[in-house]
């Protein structure tokens, strides 16, 4: 089959790469959750050579990512799983987890899901890293965003930019707390937080 190729991944890997190598530099067993095309993946994968990176995503676009992984050959890719946040999940634990694009893609029960699973396959200290669009104290960060977000709630009610507070919420009430904010190109935020042991 053809890869799936998805031109946004090219333009903002390596500024999300550069974030990872901060904050990924002690971990080693990494879910991403909604690995879309797979690119990322590869990229990431063959530059953090210490992590296991665990891809997963809904059924259909698992043959994309397999596609990516079997042409990269690489040794710390694992098949991808199939994951919807509302069903099953994988058995940890991992030590950290990343995730692009998902947040304003996913109805809000599904984030909220998301963020409650996550103690359930994560350890006690690990780490949380989103890399996407946010709003801030109700408000767009750009006029771009503005016209992404209309143009989100145009093609399904459910999706939308969310508010960087509310995602917070959800992430304390899992145990993790914002230890990062990094601004990226094109508006676009890589977020990470820390899980605490309770």
């Amino acid at each position: 089959m053809d890869k799936p190729h998805a031109p946004a991944c090219e333009r903002n890997r390596d500024p999300i790469l550069e974030v990872l190598r901060r904050h990924f530099a002690d971990r080693r067993h990494v879910l991403e959750i909604g690995s879309g095309t797979g690119q990322h993946a590869v990229h990431f994968a063959a530059a953090l050579t210490w992590l296991d990176w665990q891809c997963s995503d809904r059924a259909e676009n698992l043959p994309g990512i397999r596609a990516w992984l079997d042409e990269a050959a690489l040794p710390n890719t694992p098949p991808p799983l199939e994951l919807d946040v509302g069903g099953t999940w994988p058995r940890g634990p991992f030590d950290a987890a990343f995730s692009a694009n998902t947040l304003h893609i996913m109805a809000w029960h599904e984030v909220e899901t998301l963020f409650a699973q996550l103690p359930t396959v994560t350890t006690n200290d690990a780490r949380l890293a989103v890399y996407g669009p946010f709003n801030y104290g109700g408000r767009y960060t750009s006029d771009s965003n503005a016209a992404f977000d209309q143009w989100l709630k145009a093609r399904d009610a459910h999706m939308g930019i969310r508010d960087a507070e509310a995602v917070d919420a959800l992430a304390a009430q899992a145990g993790f707390a914002l230890v990062d904010d990094v601004a990226m190109p094109a508006n676009n935020r890589c977020r990470v937080w820390q899980r605490s042991p309770r």
